[in-house]
Order: structure tokens, then C-alpha cells, then sequence
């Protein structure tokens, strides 16, 4: 047992003196690398008298295989910092030597090295993104973003700045007029997955898709991605967000510097949505659209920015089919006080909400030339189709007023109010009846139209109790009355 017990240890001072000897050599080849600039003697690393001075004469090939051997000695040993710091000099070396091929071959060789760190991979991408700008062409440029593309994908400690890669390999497309490649490139990303992705840059990034899915008139596909946005978190405010991350929790890396700010964002998300709504001809989510680009405190501050977005929140506003969504947007955008600036429009609010009969040839002469003049709209200019549309809005107005104010009206009548022939007074009147927007019968053969104001289902639940009840009286009265009589009659025959 004696003789067991001196042996473990002298094994264990043996092997306490292998691990020092190694953490002093890992020691001393740090720095002398780090400390001696490109001057050091390979002796430590098992070379034999061999002097490398690296501002020297030796040609590109042999100063790389120098570093590589470095870096394989600091990668079996462990050293997370000493195998990043070759991995960046031999790219520096290739970037400095403007060998752009030999760049992008040494950058795949390294990530493929057998138990590559990933410190050193991902070290090794972002030095060599700092080269992308630098590229003598465009050729040589689009090589070594994909490149950096091919060794970053399937890793997920890259994965933010294979997003990053994609996004300028989108930009060059879209600069090449390749819109709809370019946006199925950035389709490939889902950035609404990366935990440490800053939240500013996430939301740029999706926006980014879909602008180019809108620009190649993919507009389903641009639905998809937008939903991917939820716009209350425009509301939330920057300055609480910033906590400290606990232990455990993804450190959230900062955005790139390019990316605007989220009130930036919000403007971009919904000038983009107005793109999307104009090809559905949706007047009211239009509105809203720009309901919300208004309230951005950028905006509303400043008189030259927010008198054209209200001015485009009262055209949609007037052209937005009636509904209480579109009645509870223009009650309080007539409260708006800025909306005495420009009385014109104040006006044109106020005849669209008054129950009176409106005059559509008085009020498209009216409001006609700055109906025409409305310009720089994000879906495109008001044409024909709104100005149809403007012109149905009023007829529905008008149809809507002779409702409140009648209960019963021959279609001659109507149609002399609506300033229409009967056919076409008929035509819209059945259209608002199919939308629910009121209640009428219509007598086709006596030619009569019976407005009926609308019921809830409590208020019919209601009648219908109600009359339940008078009848069940009525039962009660009468079942009263007959025993009575017949009370009253034997009485008669007894007597």
C-alpha cells in the first residue's frame, strides 16, 4: 500500500508539472507574439533556429504557413484569444497584400479546420466584413460576401452577421435591377428568430423585405412579413427597455451603425403599408396609416411635415366607405385644432358629417382643383378611380340623410334628393342595404322604400319578451273573463 500511495503520487506531481510547463509555454508564445510585433523564434514552437520577421522579404505563401502553424499550436492548446489573434493576422496579411483570392481561400480553410473555435470564426467574419467596402470591384466584392455567407451559414454564434451579408448582397441585386432576386434572398433570413439581434435592426431588417417583396409586386408575400411587425411595439419607449441582462440571459449585441432609430421605424412600417393598402384600394386603413404617421412627435412638431399628412388624412378620410371606425376617426380629426390651418379641408369634414343632402356637382367644383393637385401620395396620385369613389361616398351620405329623416319615400322622390335616375338610385341603395349600413325594405311594384332604424339582438330579445308578456296577459284576461261567464251562467240555471 506504501509503495501504491508513492507512486499515485508521483504521477500526480508529474502530471501537475506537465500542465504548468504547458500553461508556461502557452505563456511565453503569447508574448512573444502579441509583445514582439512579427518577431519571434519558432524554437518554442518546435521549430529549430528558424528567425521570422515578418517585415521582411518573404513572400505572402510562407509567412501564412508560419501563422498557420501558429495557429494550429494555439488551437490544440486551447487558447481562445492567441488562435483569434492568428486567425486576424493572416486575413490582415492577405488584405494588406490586396490578395483577395488567397483572402477568400485562407477564410474557408480556417473555418474548416478540424475543432475550429468558434471565438476565432466568428472573430475571422466580422475582420473580414471590414474588408467588403475595401474591394478593388464589384466582382471582387460580391466573391467575398459569399464567401463569408458560405461559412456562416448553419452557425447560429454568426448568425447576425450573415444577415448582415445578405442584406448588402441584396442591395448590390436590387443596384443590378435583379428586384425579385434580391428579395428572395432576404426571404431566406428570418431574423424575428435571432435572440441576441438588437430589436431596431430586426425590425429594419424586415421592413427591408418588404419593400423589395412590394417593389417586385409580390403583395401577398409582403402581408406575410409585415404581420411579423406588431406596431405597439413602436410605442414602447427606448429609454426603460435598457436593463441590465441577468445571468443566463443572450447579451444583445448594439445594431449596426446604418440602422434608424424606432420612432424612424414606425415612420418607414407605415408608408409602407400605405404602398400595400393603395393596391387594395382599403381608403380607411390608408387613413389610419397616416393617423399614425402624424402622431410622430418629429412630425407633429414640425408644420411643413405634418400640414401634407393631414391634408392626405382628410382626402382618405372623406373617401373611406361609412362605417363607425371611419365615423370615430372623423370626429376626431375635426376635434384636431390644427385642422384650422387649413379651413378648406375643416369644411369639406364638416359637409360630410352634417345631415344635410349634399350637392355633388356644387361640391366636386368646389374642391375640385385641389382634389387634382394632391400630389406626392406614397400609393400614387388621386385619379379617376377616387374620384369615382368620392363621388359614391357622397350618393351613400346623401342616402343615409333621406334615412333619418324619412320613414317611408316613393324611389321618384329619392331619386329627385339623390340627384340620380331611379335605376341607379335602386342599384345604391341595395348595395348599402347588402353592406348593412342601413335598414330599408323596397316595394319594387308599388315603387316605395321603407327606411327601419337598426336593432341589436338585445333590443329585438327585448321586443320580443315584451310582447311575449302582453300576450300571456291577454291569455290570463280572457281565461278570467270565460270562467266568470260560465260562473255567472249556472248560476242563472240553478236560480
Amino acid at each position: 500500500p506504501l509503495y501504491k500511495k508513492t507512486t499515485l503520487k508521483l504521477k500526480e506531481k508529474r502530471k501537475r508539472r506537465k500542465i504548468q510547463k504547458q500553461h508556461r509555454l502557452k505563456k511565453a508564445v503569447r508574448e512573444t507574439i502579441f509583445n514582439t510585433p512579427y518577431s519571434l523564434t519558432f524554437s518554442l514552437l518546435g521549430f529549430t533556429s528558424i528567425e521570422f520577421k515578418m517585415e521582411g522579404d518573404r513572400n505572402l505563401e510562407a509567412k501564412i504557413e508560419i501563422l498557420l502553424n501558429v495557429e494550429k499550436q494555439m488551437r490544440q492548446a486551447g487558447d481562445v484569444a492567441g488562435t483569434r489573434k492568428s486567425a486576424i493576422d493572416i486575413l490582415q496579411l492577405c488584405f494588406e497584400a490586396r490578395a483577395w483570392t488567397t483572402l477568400n481561400e485562407q477564410i474557408v480553410l480556417l473555418s474548416k479546420r478540424r475543432g475550429q473555435l468558434k471565438q476565432a470564426v466568428q472573430a475571422m467574419v466580422q475582420q473580414a466584413m471590414q474588408y467588403i467596402d475595401q474591394t478593388p470591384d464589384l466582382e471582387t466584392k460580391i466573391e467575398l460576401i459569399k464567401t463569408l455567407n458560405n461559412v456562416a451559414a448553419g452557425k447560429i454564434y454568426v448568425e447576425i452577421e450573415r444577415a448582415r451579408l445578405i442584406k448588402k448582397l441584396a442591395k448590390i441585386k436590387e443596384e443590378q435591377g435583379l428586384i425579385a432576386e434580391a428579395a428572395n434572398l432576404m426571404q431566406e433570413v428570418a431574423v424575428e428568430t435571432f435572440g441576441a439581434m438588437a430589436k431596431t435592426e430586426k425590425i429594419a431588417f424586415i421592413l427591408e423585405q418588404v419593400r423589395l417583396c412590394l417593389d417586385s409586386l409580390d403583395y401577398v408575400r409582403a402581408q406575410i412579413l409585415s404581420r411579423k411587425i406588431n406596431p405597439k411595439v413602436f410605442e414602447a419607449d427606448p429609454s426603460k427597455e435598457k436593463k441590465k441582462p441577468k445571468e443566463g440571459d443572450n447579451v444583445v449585441e448594439e445594431p449596426a451603425p446604418d440602422i434608424p432609430s424606432l420612432l424612424e421605424l414606425k415612420r418607414i412600417y407605415y408608408e409602407l403599408m400605405i404602398r400595400y393598402h393603395f393596391q387594395n384600394n382599403d381608403y380607411l386603413e390608408i387613413c389610419r396609416c397616416y393617423k399614425a404617421i402624424y402622431e410622430i412627435p418629429s412630425v407633429k412638431e414640425n408644420p411643413a411635415q405634418w400640414i401634407p399628412v393631414l391634408r392626405k388624412i382628410c382626402w382618405y378620410l372623406v373617401l373611406s366607405p361609412h362605417d363607425p371606425m371611419q365615423s370615430s376617426l372623423h370626429n376626431s380629426t375635426l376635434e384636431d385644432k390644427n385642422l384650422s390651418e387649413i379651413p378648406h379641408f375643416r369644411l369639406l369634414l364638416k359637409q360630410l358629417i352634417t345631415m344635410e343632402v349634399i350637392q355633388w356637382t356644387s361640391l366636386w367644383n368646389t374642391f375640385k382643383d385641389e382634389f387634382e393637385n394632391e400630389k406626392n401620395m406614397l400609393g400614387g396620385s388621386l385619379g379617376d378611380k377616387a374620384a369615382e369613389d368620392l363621388r359614391l361616398r357622397v350618393i351613400e351620405h346623401n342616402i343615409l340623410v333621406v334615412s333619418k329623416y324619412y320613414s317611408r319615400i316613393t324611389f321618384k322622390r329619392l331619386a329627385d334628393l339623390l340627384c340620380l335616375s331611379i335605376q341607379e338610385a335602386e342599384k345604391h341603395l341595395s348595395e348599402m342595404v347588402v353592406s348593412k349600413a342601413l335598414v330599408a325594405k323596397i316595394d319594387r311594384p308599388v315603387g316605395i322604400v321603407c327606411f327601419q332604424p337598426a336593432k341589436d339582438s338585445n333590443d329585438i330579445l327585448n321586443s320580443w319578451a315584451s310582447n311575449l308578456e302582453k300576450l300571456l296577459d291577454l291569455v290570463e284576461k280572457s281565461c278570467h273573463q270565460i270562467h266568470k261567464e260560465t260562473t255567472v251562467h249556472k248560476a242563472a240555471i240553478r236560480a
